[in-house]
């Protein structure tokens, strides 16, 4: 974003900070192998084995994620984990003829990553679309958990992360972005996605932050 740019988002009144609750909500969105590759290699090494695959650049997100992970179960922070369902030709949506790559035919490319995989007792939200609350039920998940603050990891940043983050937001929920523990294809998307995030929707925090507030959501 150029300066004149962000003085013109400064000067329309965007970008404030918003308090958090007390109460929040882990969301961990597609983590599944078909969205990073089954090894640590760049992007272009990890789309010949999904063509969705993001390498490390989503590697260096998962780790963060782990992160996470390991804060919120320690406090009792529920986790929940939307996830892309199996895809074939009785998927509902657009994507056959928009982004028909989604439908993998290799059920390995939907199991879990191990390093930010659900435990026992854990939510899991199959998930058709990009929003993770449409037509699944993250929303009432979310509502008799008591949740006030739903804060978003995984990815796609532009894609999945933004939608649920607009959905969480509409839904009256405080929503947490944590940048460095999203993921998507390219640099320049990422960031533009983010600021636009923070820009209206969410307040984008880093992972030590984050993990700061799933340790004491109440301080």
């Amino acid at each position: 974003m150029s300066e004149q740019d962000e003085a013109l988002y400064h000067r329309a009144g965007f970008g404030r900070t918003a308090p958090l609750g007390t109460r929040p909500a882990l969301v961990v969105i597609d983590v599944q192998y078909r969205t990073v590759g089954h090894e640590r290699v760049p992007i272009e090494q990890a789309m010949q084995e999904y063509p969705t695959a993001t390498g490390t650049r989503g590697w260096d997100a998962v780790d963060n994620i782990s992160e996470l992970l390991a804060a919120g179960r320690a406090s009792g922070v529920p986790v929940l984990f939307p996830h892309v369902a199996p895809k074939d030709a009785t998927t509902p949506g657009g994507f056959r003829v928009k982004s028909p790559t989604l439908a993998s035919p290799d059920p390995a490319a939907y199991e879990f990553v191990a390093e930010a995989a659900p435990v026992d007792g854990e939510i899991l939200v199959p998930k058709d679309h990009p929003s993770a609350f449409f037509a699944t039920g993250l929303l009432t998940h979310l509502v008799q958990l008591g949740v006030d603050t739903v804060v978003l990891t995984g990815c796609t940043t532009s894609g999945c992360v933004r939608a649920s983050a607009v959905d969480a937001f509409s839904y009256g929920f405080r929503v947490v972005v944590v940048g460095d523990a999203v993921y998507d294809r390219t640099q320049t998307v990422h960031e533009v996605s983010l600021f636009d995030l923070s820009s209206k929707y969410a307040d984008v925090l880093d992972t030590t932050t984050a993990r700061a507030y799933l340790s004491s959501p109440g301080a």
